[in-house]
């Protein structure tokens, strides 16, 4: 597993749509045809002593932002807040926030090229990573073989059975390197940057996700359960253990509940019995063990997230496509299903921009 190239396994990952055609085509890498849109978990209320931004950019990582605000507003840094980053190689938009005693600095941040602050609300509490609903995005999708009504079935179907909640290709890198130098890390290699080794780390775990929720495709067990499977609800958030799949399967089947998957690490809920014993498959193939993420923060991930707004509709030379999908989910897992083209080693919009670059120098 960590031998091979984790973007062409990306590629070669089970669709749940494989009894529908795909549309085929390529993405164009112009940004305007890729838009990302933040779906907040509440909108600033007015008052209060933080600032929100509601802010537009294009060619730009959100890391980017944060940098700005920091060293040429003189902001600090504990003090900015977002929701999470955002791709570089599209229109995105996003909330930020400050602390209000800097709203005259903020304009820093338009001297940015491609950057725009489309408006300043106030707020009582400091935006904070993970509060958002989800992302709306626009894509579209260039000389496909099959049109619009293809496109459709296909989100249809989606709609109907969730979506494959694959971490998308951005977060391995480049060249795809990232989960090694991640066990690198794991193993006791320094670079200097704690936050360079967590996110390298977490590449790791965002791969041996991946590989756990392909497995499950393979074994038919998008929408069952085993005995001993961490179980969630869409509407609550909700978790408990399975224990009679069987007795579960009507409310998996109707997407009220999914199977989790693991990012190992500590203080997570652990699944047991068959459900743990599918897990260690997974680290034996990588060669690591539950004890080498001890020191990690751990969780439970959705294996299928649900469609919502989505639509497709023809444009000259293409499809274009809107969806809604909830935080945490990338794009790219639902294009795969549409396209059924590869896509990971292509040009893609990447919220983890800049950090790769960051982990080419020497072993």
């Amino acid at each position: 597993m960590l031998d091979s190239n984790p973007l062409e396994a990306f590629d070669a990952y089970p669709s749940v749509t494989e009894d529908l055609p795909g549309i085929g085509g390529h993405l164009s890498g112009d940004p305007a045809e890729f838009v990302v849109e933040e779906v907040p978990a509440y909108l600033p209320s007015g008052e209060g002593e933080h600032l929100y931004l509601f802010v537009e950019k294009v060619g730009q990582t959100t890391v980017a932002l944060l940098e700005t605000l920091r060293d040429e507003g003189g902001i600090p840094e504990a003090e900015i807040g977002s929701a999470g980053l955002k791709d570089k190689r599209a229109v995105t938009r996003q909330w930020l926030s400050v602390p209000r005693r800097f709203a005259d600095r903020v304009h820093v941040l338009e001297q940015l090229e491609g950057v725009r602050i489309l408006e300043t609300r106030p707020h009582r509490n400091k935006l904070r990573t993970g509060h958002l609903r989800g992302n709306r995005f626009r894509v579209v999708v260039r000389e496909p073989e099959r049109g619009a009504d293809t496109a459709a079935a296909i989100l249809s179907a989606l709609a109907e059975r969730g979506v494959p909640n694959y971490y998308g290709p951005q977060r391995f890198g480049v060249s795809g390197e990232n989960p090694a130098k991640g066990l690198a890390v794991l193993r006791g290699r320094r670079l200097g940057y704690r936050w360079l080794e967590r996110f390298l780390v977490s590449s790791l775990q965002s791969l041996l996700f991946n590989e756990w929720a392909a497995a499950r495709l393979r074994a038919g067990l998008f929408d069952r359960f085993l005995v001993g499977d961490v179980a969630k609800k869409h509407d609550t958030g909700g978790e408990f253990v399975v224990e009679d799949p069987e007795q579960e399967r009507p409310r998996a089947q109707r997407l009220e509940i999914s199977p989790t998957g693991p990012i190992f690490g500590r203080r997570y809920r652990e699944a047991v019995a068959d459900a743990r014993a599918f897990e260690d498959a997974i680290l034996a193939r990588a060669g690591v063990s539950r004890d080498e993420f001890r020191s990690r923060r751990g969780a439970r991930r959705l294996l299928r997230v649900p469609l919502a707004d989505w639509r497709a509709e023809p444009v000259p030379g293409g499809v274009a496509l809107e969806f809604f999908l909830p935080k945490g989910a990338y794009a790219t897992s639902l294009l795969r299903e549409v396209m059924k083209a590869p896509l990971a080693t292509r040009a893609l919009p990447g919220e983890d921009e800049g950090i790769e670059d960051a982990t080419s120098g020497p072993d």
